[in-house]
């Protein structure tokens, strides 16, 4: 399948699947210009996730992350090098 990369797109994404009760997805790419996974257009590489969701509930750091992962697994299967997530 393909996916737009971009934050709106992501965002969109997270909200069918998790319906978090706060959202914000931040491209952050031109900050990893060079890095590993970047590409030259400064975007659509490296995103920042921050995210509270009633699915989170008693769940373990590594799982949360997981629902994540799985909810972007498209973003990261056309292209999408990293996501820093930060569970409010």
């Amino acid at each position: 399948m393909s996916v737009t990369i971009s934050a709106p797109a992501m965002d969109a994404a997270l909200r069918q699947r998790l319906a978090p009760t706060q959202l914000e997805v931040i491209d952050e790419s031109y900050q990893h210009a060079g890095h590993a996974g970047a590409n030259d257009s400064g975007v659509g590489t490296h995103f920042r996730v921050r995210i509270a969701c009633a699915g989170f509930d008693g769940k373990s750091r590594v799982a949360r992350h997981r629902l994540v992962y799985d909810a972007l697994q498209d973003f990261f299967d056309q292209g999408v090098h990293a996501v820093a997530i930060e569970v409010l």
